[in-house]
């Protein structure tokens, strides 16, 4: 049962970061491969207003995603809207680029290290139960990711910015034609999808760590949550983030040897039998 807690944990984590790629490559049709550049950025933001600002935990969440987004705003207004009409080989070049330019202004700032993060102490701890081991951070993010999952769907399918995002997604042309500003919709779109990466970044210093190579070492582990849950579906990805999360520990913790593959051979056998995801749909072009 501890196992499978510790893997639904780290599938939540995992879909904190991962919904705004989802978003990105869903909904956008955009392949944006320098969003786990935005987590990173998120982390660091995080990182640094606690040990040097001295800002609370808590506070320096929601200060990591504003932060992380309002970046994704001025990247997307200067430089990715330009690519929105270009092919895929030319968006992942883009984005590639991004990504070493990213790692070597952190190695820059930073330096090669992990960056330390000390959770608040009601944080820290574990609760023990007959059989199950609860961390308290592990405990805080599934909480979290539920709410966030559970926001991000009700704002898709219940609100007025929703059903404008969801007519720009089908039908750009038709969208403005009704009025509808798809640009804003979609730069609004990005700093969302950003802004989520960085609030995962924050989240996930304590469990994965934080040095300049972070955008390399996850973005993989990014690609195949969207990549099996449907790219643009909110609940595809949280459950494939799940689903992958526990096999990941599960694996890692019962056959060590192999265990850093078995993601990968849960991610073919489901995509064997569902090619377009879990729940996948057409991206607007």
């Amino acid at each position: 049962m501890t196992v499978i807690f510790d893997g639904i944990a780290s599938g939540m984590l995992l879909f904190l970061i991962s919904v705004g790629l989802s978003v990105t490559l869903g909904l956008m049709n955009f392949v944006n491969l320098a969003h786990g550049a935005f987590a990173m950025f998120g982390g660091f933001v995080a990182v640094t207003l606690l040990n040097r600002a001295g800002i609370p935990f808590l506070a320096a969440l929601p200060l990591a995603a504003i932060g992380t987004a309002l970046l994704g705003v001025l990247f997307e207004r200067t430089l990715y809207r330009r690519l929105y009409a270009a092919t895929h080989l030319d968006q992942v070049l883009f984005s590639i680029g991004l990504v070493f330019m990213s790692i070597a202004g952190a190695h820059y700032l930073f330096g090669p290290q992990q960056q330390p993060l000390t959770l608040p102490t009601f944080l820290q701890g574990q609760i023990n139960l007959p059989g199950l081991d609860m961390g308290v951070y592990r405990l805080f993010l599934i909480v979290l990711g539920l709410a966030i999952a559970f926001g991000l769907q009700k704002m898709v399918t219940g609100t007025r910015f929703g059903a404008q995002l969801r007519a720009s997604v089908d039908n750009p042309r038709t969208a403005r034609g009704m009025g509808i500003n798809v640009d804003r919709i979609f730069t609004l779109t990005f700093a969302l999808g950003t802004g989520l990466a960085g609030l995962g970044g924050a989240l996930g210093v304590e469990m994965l760590g934080l040095d300049p190579g972070f955008p390399v070492k996850y973005i993989v582990y990014f690609l195949i949550v969207v990549a099996v849950g449907g790219s643009g579906n909110i609940t595809g990805s949280l459950i494939a983030a799940l689903i992958l999360g526990v096999f990941d520990v599960a694996g890692k913790y019962y056959v060590p040897q192999a265990g850093a593959f078995v993601i990968y051979a849960v991610m073919v056998a489901m995509l064997i039998f569902r090619p377009q995801g879990l729940f996948g749909r057409k991206a607007a072009r």
